[in-house]
């Protein structure tokens, strides 16, 4: 079952960013306890582009610079064992690039009444989830993967947040840092019946049984459509982060940072020195005005 939030938007009125204007930088890094890295990121954009097939005009004097239709970033942490982990996450981010690519119409008319942005990720979402189900059953090596799928989609003035799992996704604004995603696991689900006290969410062992997943045994994609402006910081990460790290300090570094790559390195950083038991990725984004 799906299940799709809104936030209510902000001041809306400031110009979109160019290009230029965006910092973003994504890490991911084995840890100090793995064999392996089931963890992956993706970062990219959305393009339209005027082609001009024939014309009698100096085509030089006519712009033809692509335009951003929308920015993305994508987080998937692979669980199942050995390489299965790692396949899935990184089929899940190459099913959910493909669908974004096939439906850019969707994304081009994103202010439409008619198109409906959240279904298009919702479907994308169950696309990755069939994908996974059916390599797993076709291939008994692969029995048992299945990962998270973080995805963030800016489309100026709003963001798209594609939650399944337990990768997180936090705003960062005004020295306040939010976490807008939800963890789908079963201790989770469990607070949230008013059967585990939420300050015991963290010590439980069922914190890191995902009570939804791409290719698991059920998936309920969540989305969140939240208002994007400047000044807010955009963070994505695995739980390899934030195990080790708290809110806290993750407001803290934050609230210095110079450079996406800069918080990014720090952030990582403070995951290995709290013990890196995790596979750890972490994607910092935001844009800065240069003029």
């Amino acid at each position: 079952m799906t299940n799709t939030q809104e936030m209510a938007p902000a001041d809306m009125s400031s110009r979109k960013p160019r290009d230029d204007e965006l910092d973003v930088y994504g890490l991911t890094h084995r840890g100090k306890v793995r064999a392996e890295n089931q963890d992956h990121f993706l970062i990219g954009s959305l393009r339209k582009r005027l082609n001009i097939r024939q014309s009698s005009l100096a085509l030089d004097k006519i712009p033809l610079a692509e335009e951003r239709v929308a920015s993305f970033m994508m987080v998937a942490d692979g669980v199942g064992g050995g390489l299965k982990g790692e396949q899935a996450s990184r089929m899940a981010l190459e099913v959910a690039t493909r669908y974004i690519a096939e439906g850019a119409r969707c994304y081009y008319q994103v202010n439409d009444e008619e198109v409906d942005l959240a279904q298009v990720l919702e479907d994308g979402a169950r696309r990755c989830h069939e994908t996974i189900q059916e390599k797993a059953a076709s291939d008994e090596t692969a029995s048992g993967m299945a990962t998270t799928l973080t995805l963030f989609i800016g489309v100026w003035p709003w963001a798209y947040i594609l939650q399944v799992g337990d990768s997180r996704y936090y705003q960062y604004q005004d020295g306040a840092l939010h976490q807008i995603s939800r963890d789908q696991t079963v201790a989770q689900e469990l607070a949230d019946q008013g059967i585990l006290p939420p300050e015991l969410i963290d010590k439980s062992p069922l914190s890191n049984v995902l009570s939804s997943s791409i290719g698991g045994r059920q998936t309920a994609p969540v989305v969140t459509r939240v208002p994007n402006a400047w000044g807010v910081v955009h963070l994505l990460c695995s739980d390899g982060l934030t195990r080790h790290v708290p809110d806290e300090r993750i407001a803290e570094r934050l609230g210095a940072m110079r450079s996406s790559r800069q918080v990014a390195e720090d952030l990582l950083k403070d995951a290995l020195e709290a013990g890196g038991t995790d596979n750890i990725t972490v994607v910092v984004g935001r844009a800065i005005p240069k003029d």
